[in-house]
């Protein structure tokens, strides 16, 4: 039995590249295809301008004043007392149309938060149920 020692011939083992690109270039079509573009829901806000030329006199507003420190000023009675059981019955007196009148809040801009909010709860415990705020128009204002 003979046995052969001779050194076989070796080649470079090659790898084909294009069936690889090819396999890519497909499961990336598909994950083109496949995927949902969602758009994220926006809340679109249009904000309330001011315009101060347009003052006008209603008898059925009520303007309720917060300074600095948070004393208010019902129509043109000051109130010794911050309490909302105050600030409510102010209201219901200062009322000229009852549960149809329109409480503006006028109040600084350094005001406390919570002095507005009490005088919104008092507006709502007094029956009134239109309330605006009053803005000063700024200076960048069209």
């Amino acid at each position: 039995m003979a046995i052969n020692f001779r050194k076989r011939p070796t080649e470079a083992p090659d790898i084909n590249l294009i069936p690889f690109i090819d396999v890519l270039l497909v499961i990336l079509i598909f994950l083109i295809l496949t995927t949902t573009y969602s758009k994220f829901t926006e809340i679109e806000l249009t904000l309330p301008s001011a315009d101060t030329a347009q003052m006008r006199d209603s008898p059925r507003e009520v303007i309720v004043h917060i300074a600095v420190d948070g004393s208010y000023v019902v129509g043109n009675l000051s109130l010794p007392d911050r309490s909302v059981d105050s600030i409510t019955s102010a209201l219901g007196s200062a009322a000229p149309a009852g549960a149809q009148s329109i409480v503006i809040i006028s109040a600084d801009a350094n005001a406390p938060h919570q002095a507005v909010v009490w005088a919104m709860e008092a507006a709502q415990r007094a029956g009134l149920s239109q309330i605006t705020f009053a803005a000063q128009a700024s200076s960048s204002a069209p």
